[in-house]
């Protein structure tokens, strides 16, 4: 029997892709069998993300949703709903499908088979957004390995695959888009063993990312001052 799942979506503004990411990711894990749940954050958006998301859940009661009452931003967002989390594994990935669900039973197997606690995905080409949002990522990459020493290769990602009982060993703090850098660096100094999985990328197609403005950056940075001391 294959372990139970819990998979957490933020979404801020994604009524473009609410039941598109709903639906794929009800098709992959029905086809794994055993216990799931779909648990999606709705970060106070503006639009019908919030309405289009509780229709989901009416129909099918395997799809949770959480409303937080502001804008909690990223680190909030998956905060919220890792503690919504109720299975033995919890999956996180964006709204966009940055991925192909399809290769979640394939991340479950090498978790298992490597009595992993966590695994982390990368992205084979980060190149297809352009040029400068690359730039950005893999200079925070960079940063990220020089100040902490984490050798992981796409830290911001958003295919994460991990025990929920991991999260019994630390408590995150981030509010913003430095929470993924977090999870890994808690992870790593509460001694799990973590894995990667390259997989191809595929950059969003409707609405805009909310990753890689000035203000975000500014608050990655702010955030990853504050924790430096702690996490290092």
């Amino acid at each position: 029997m294959p372990p139970s799942l819990s998979v957490v979506i933020p979404m801020y503004d994604e009524e473009a892709y609410v039941e598109r990411t709903v639906a794929a990711a009800r098709d992959v894990l029905e086809e794994m069998g055993g216990e799931w749940e779909i648990v999606i954050v709705d970060d106070a958006s503006t639009d019908r993300t919030g309405a289009l998301a509780d229709g989901l859940a009416r129909a099918d009661p395997r799809v949770r949703v959480l409303h937080n009452p502001v804008n909690r931003r990223l680190g909030g967002a998956l905060r919220a709903g890792f503690a919504a989390a109720t299975k033995e594994l919890v999956f996180y990935t964006d709204a966009d499908l940055p991925v192909d669900l399809g290769e979640l039973p394939r991340a479950v197997r090498l978790l298992e088979y490597q009595q992993a606690d966590l695994l982390a995905g990368y992205r084979f080409d980060r190149t297809s957004e352009g040029v400068r949002r690359a730039a950005y990522t893999i200079g925070y990459h960079l940063l990220v390995r020089l100040l902490f020493g984490l050798r992981i290769r796409d830290v911001n990602f958003a295919f994460k695959l991990f025990r929920r009982s991991l999260l019994q060993r630390f408590e995150l703090e981030s509010e913003g888009s430095f929470i993924d850098a977090e999870l890994l660096l808690r992870a790593r100094k509460a001694g799990a063993v973590m894995i990667q999985l390259g997989l191809d990328y595929f950059p969003r197609t409707r609405g805009a990312s909310k990753l890689s403005s000035p203000g975000v950056i500014a608050a990655i940075l702010r955030e990853m001052a504050g924790q430096w001391r702690d996490l290092r």
